[in-house]
């Protein structure tokens, strides 16, 4: 009986396509939120799904952008308060 995954499991299909999805959900919340995590986040997951080839070109690359834009968003209301942090 064995307990955990096999340690040679391949990547599916399934999971890239995950992976670029949720890249573009947590970049779409992190325009609103939390935007110095959810930003990276985004990136890294879009990255790695577009590297591993996932059927989501689209979603990945949406992802990726939102990611980027997120860091913008932060960079532009760090700059207009003169702060390290923002807040409304």
């Amino acid at each position: 009986m064995q307990l955990t995954a096999p340690a040679t499991r391949q990547t599916t299909a399934r999971d890239t396509d995950g992976m670029a999805v949720a890249s573009f959900i947590l970049g779409l919340v992190g325009l609103l939120v939390l935007n110095v995590f959810l930003g990276p986040i985004a990136i890294a997951l879009a990255s790695a799904a577009l590297w591993r080839g996932t059927a989501r070109k689209g979603r990945a690359y949406l992802g990726l952008g939102l990611g980027i834009a997120d860091l913008l968003v932060l960079v532009a209301f760090m700059l207009a308060d003169n702060t390290v942090s923002w807040s409304f």
